[in-house]
Order: structure tokens, then C-alpha cells, then sequence
């Protein structure tokens, strides 16, 4: 499958956005029933250890999709053996098993394929197959009411052409200590995180799980040919669309109800391979795309981010390890910034409990924390600079 990408500057983009390529607010011609309202596609590689979780949670869901199309590429375990395990299950939704031996486009290459399947079976647009498409990820379990609020939010406002998950992360995985403190903080974050997608702005649609309109996903197809952009290069499909998506005129959003819970990861080194690959992901699709009225605020927030973790890294830790040396005998403003520091932080996680704010609060955790997160940031941006990305073997 060949698809015609288009790569455009930021300012190229707007500008052929303003012309024919924007959403048409016309009515719409009549056009046969479609044939499914939701249709959910999960992309999965290696994933025999929780694609089973992950397919039984959209069987569970009180609104069930109907149909769900997994995409099983380049895989060397027993993921494709497990999904038509789930599939021959005569309780679960009509599930088709998908192989794709073959991809070099990762994710983006998957979802594609599993989207050009689709409209061969209507001979095609996608709009006159499916009302819906969900994106899930193989690793992920989406809360019970996610597809019936996900519907809802969306058929709310016609200018929404996609709903956001809310990530929280899964408990219970630690075996040791740090792992109990890795995994602690990793859920703090998420959780965290998930408060600010459905207060504000939405930087990107989570891979975990996303809810697009299907004419909304249409509108991309018309305008470049493919939904997701098929680089080897691109590491974090999930934004480009995001951006893609707010270029072709549409909204994105994200609900408290739309819980998606994903895998943690237990090690260091794990962690910071998955924040690398992320960040560094956002660093390359940024430098691509440039300084647009869509780009500004992802662009102003990791620049504020690095300032800020250097500043608590830098000013913090000398002000505490002075303090340990010579006593509390600060100056006021320093007792004030102190009290900030404790009550802030716990106050933005008191809806996760009191564990989590007594944590907040005891500032070493998430101070040590702050430093692996500035690693992970200034390596990111680094890398992006400075090394080039490997395709899959």
C-alpha cells in the first residue's frame, strides 16, 4: 500500500489550509447508510502479554463497538494466536484479524492499513463506512463507558474530530522498593496529567486511546492521502495527527470519563527510553512543522519546562543541601518558596488521595524525579539535533 505524503513547512501548511483544504461547512450530500457507527482498530506488535486485556476491555465497554480490526504487524510471538483466540469467541464483538508482515512505518503504517481495509469494503470514502474510529494501543484497557462518553462528547459539538483518553496508569506491578518508587511516581504523573487534558488545551491525541470522527479522519485522507504520516522518522504519530487535525479545522478535546489504563514502565531504563522517544518525537515533529499559531504553545511549554527543571534541579537542591549544612536560618522568601513547594504540588494530585499528597509533599520524591525528567528532556532535544532515527529491522 503507496501512499502519497505531503510534507509541508508550518507555513505551508496554513497556507493551502485557507484554501481548498479546509473542512467544507457545507451540508453534506445525501449518501447511503453507513455500514458501522463505532469501529475500533488496535495496532499490535509483540503484544501477546496484554492484547487479550486489552480486547476483553472494549467487549466489556456498556456501548460495544462493531467492529474491531486488529492489525498484527511485523510481530514474532504469539499476538496474532491470541487475537484470534478473542475473535472466535462467539460473546465478543465481530472481530477481524489483520497480518502485516511487512511494515517499515511502525504504528502509523498499522492504523493506516487497518483504515485502507476498511474502505475497500465500502469501495470508497471512509465517511461512507464508519460514523466513528477508535485507536487504541495493545498495551492499554479502556474504562467500561469510554466508547458510549466518547460518542456523547462528540456528538455535542459537530467542530469535535476527536476525544482524548485520560491516562491513568496501572497499579500493583512493583517487586522491589524503586520499582514501588518508579511506578509511584509514574502514577502520580499520569494521573496528574490527566486532571489538566480535560481542564485545557489538548497538546496531543493520546495513542493509548482516541476517538476520531470519521469525517474528520476523512478530511485528512482528502487532503495528503493517508491519516497517519508513514516516516520511519516519525516516532509519535499521535501528534502529527493531533496537529494535522487542528490544521484541517477541526477541535480536539478530552473527558474525565474517557479513562484509558496503560502500562507503567519498571525500570529506569525502560523509562526513559519510552520518555525519549516521546520527547524527542515532539522535538522533531516541532522543528518540522516550525513556529505556527498550533505549534506556539507546544514549543513555549517544553522551552518553560526546561527552565523550570533546571531552576528546582539547580536553585532547589543547593538551597536544601545549604540548609542541611548550616541549618534553616534562610531568609523569609525562602520559607515562603518552601511552603509553596509542599502545598502546591499536593493540592494538584488530592483528588489520587492522601498517599499521593503526602508524597507531593515530602518534595525529595518528586525532586529526584524532576532530575530524571530533566534528563530525559535535554537528551531528547539533543538527539533530535544531533542523531538520526533507526527504522525496524
Amino acid at each position: 500500500m503507496q501512499q502519497t505524503i505531503m510534507r509541508e513547512t508550518g507555513h505551508d501548511v496554513s497556507r493551502l489550509l485557507r484554501g481548498r483544504h479546509r473542512r467544507d461547512h457545507r451540508a453534506p450530500e445525501p449518501r447511503r447508510a453507513m455500514l458501522y457507527d463505532t469501529v475500533v482498530i488496535v495496532p499490535a506488535r509483540n503484544e501477546q502479554a496484554g492484547i487479550l486485556t486489552s480486547l476483553n476491555s472494549l467487549a466489556g465497554q456498556t456501548r460495544r463497538p462493531d467492529r474491531i480490526i486488529v492489525v498484527v504487524n511485523n510481530s514474532t510471538d504469539h499476538t496474532e494466536e491470541f487475537a484470534r483466540r478473542f475473535a472466535a469467541d462467539p460473546h465478543t464483538p465481530p472481530t477481524d484479524v489483520l497480518l502485516m508482515p511487512h511494515n517499515a512505518h511502525k504504528k502509523a503504517g498499522a492504523l493506516n492499513y487497518g483504515i485502507a481495509w476498511l474502505r475497500r469494503r465500502a469501495g470508497g470514502r471512509l465517511t461512507d463506512v464508519v460514523k466513528h474510529v477508535l485507536v487504541m494501543d495493545a498495551d492499554t484497557e479502556l474504562h467500561p463507558k469510554f466508547i458510549e462518553r466518547a460518542r456523547n462528547v462528540v456528538a455535542a459539538d459537530p467542530g469535535i474530530g476527536g476525544v482524548s483518553a485520560a491516562c491513568l496508569g496501572r497499579t500493583g506491578l512493583w517487586r522491589t522498593p524503586w520499582q514501588r518508587y518508579l511506578l509511584g511516581m509514574q502514577i502520580i504523573e499520569y494521573g496528574r496529567a490527566a486532571n489538566a487534558r480535560y481542564r485545557s488545551d489538548v497538546h496531543t491525541m493520546s495513542g493509548a486511546g482516541s476517538f476520531y470522527r470519521g469525517e474528520a479522519l476523512q478530511s485528512v485522507l482528502d487532503w495528503r492521502g493517508s491519516v497517519f504520516w508513514e516516516d520511519h522518522r516519525n516516532l509519535v504519530e499521535d501528534y502529527e495527527t493531533t496537529l494535522t487535525l487542528k490544521e484541517c479545522g477541526w477541535k480536539v478535546t478530552s473527558n474525565q470519563l474517557c479513562i484509558a489504563y496503560t502500562d507503567l514502565m519498571p525500570t529506569l531504563r525502560e523509562l526513559l527510553q519510552q520518555r525519549q522517544r516521546w520527547v524527542r518525537g515532539t522535538v522533531d515533529t516541532l522543528r518540522s512543522r516550525g513556529w505556527t499559531r498550533f505549534t506556539w504553545h507546544s514549543i513555549a511549554t517544553l522551552i518553560l519546562g526546561l527552565i523550570g527543571a533546571a531552576y528546582i534541579v539547580g536553585w532547589g537542591s543547593t538551597q536544601l543541601i545549604t540548609a542541611a549544612r548550616h541549618g534553616f536560618t534562610q531568609h523569609p522568601v525562602f520559607w515562603l518558596l518552601f511552603a509553596f513547594w509542599i502545598v502546591y504540588p499536593a493540592l494538584r494530585v488530592r483528588n489520587m488521595g492522601w498517599k499521593a499528597m503526602l508524597v507531593e509533599a515530602l518534595l525529595i520524591p518528586e525532586l529526584v524525579y524532576t532530575v530524571v525528567r530533566t534528563y530525559w528532556l535535554v537528551s531528547s532535544v539533543l538527539k533530535s539535533y544531533f542523531t538520526r532515527v533507526s527504522a525496524w529491522q
